[in-house]
């Protein structure tokens, strides 16, 4: 990797762990003065939108090869949670107060702060082995956090509001079949998608803490 990528990489991953280290103070702080998960949504979605929609770089960065994880897998989680966050949660306020929201928003906020600093102590070449371990042992519980009790269950509970409201009709009125339709079907797959990806973190898991422990071995 040429010195100019990985200045843009150290820069990008700096940015996002700065990102959502504020994001996760907002939930956290919302939580202790309040008392209550109720002002969540309002204290941090701003700024999570604004997160996820800039994620669509490490697609990109997929595609130009300048990290090695491809495009398929990228594209699947960034779609799925963008799809989430913006079509589905900013566009109706009955969700943004729930348990569900707090929920995918804590677990997106707490793994992507492991997440990007991983990455952004691998662009500088050092990254401390308990950050590795963290890095590929947090979302062991984050990851199925997130998607179980966070996204799946706002989708569903977004059904019947999305239902009453006819929500994106005028998008959907030249097929035959409504967005609520299509909801249904995304929580149908939904989960068969994102057991793929979580089986590629336990592999990525094996191969990255195998490797440094064969390496201190050796």
């Amino acid at each position: 990797m040429s010195r100019i990528s990985t200045l843009y990489l150290l820069a990008y991953n700096s940015f996002q762990a700065i990102g959502w280290t504020i994001s996760l103070t907002k939930i956290l702080y919302n939580l202790l003065v309040t008392a209550s998960i109720k002002g969540t949504y309002a204290s941090a979605a701003s700024l999570i939108c604004f997160l996820q929609c800039a994620a669509f770089l490490e697609v990109i960065h997929g595609a130009i090869g300048i990290v090695p994880s491809g495009v398929l897998l990228p594209l699947m989680q960034w779609g799925g949670r963008t799809h989430f966050v913006l079509a589905i949660v900013r566009k109706l306020d009955e969700l943004q107060e729930l348990p569900s929201v707090f929920i995918t928003f804590l677990a997106w906020s707490m793994g992507e702060v492991i997440r990007y600093s991983h990455y952004a102590f691998g662009c500088l070449g050092n990254c401390p082995s308990w950050m590795t371990y963290l890095r590929y042992t947090a979302f062991i519980v984050l990851y199925p956090l997130g998607v179980g009790p966070g996204e799946i269950w706002a989708m569903y509970q977004a059904l019947p509001v999305i239902k009453e409201k006819n929500l994106y009709a005028d998008s959907f009125s030249s097929l035959p079949f409504s967005y609520y339709d299509f909801l249904k079907v995304v929580l149908i797959v939904y989960p068969f998608l994102w057991f793929k990806l979580y089986l590629h973190m336990f592999k990525q898991r094996r191969t990255k803490l195998y490797k440094r422990h064969d390496k201190k071995r050796a």
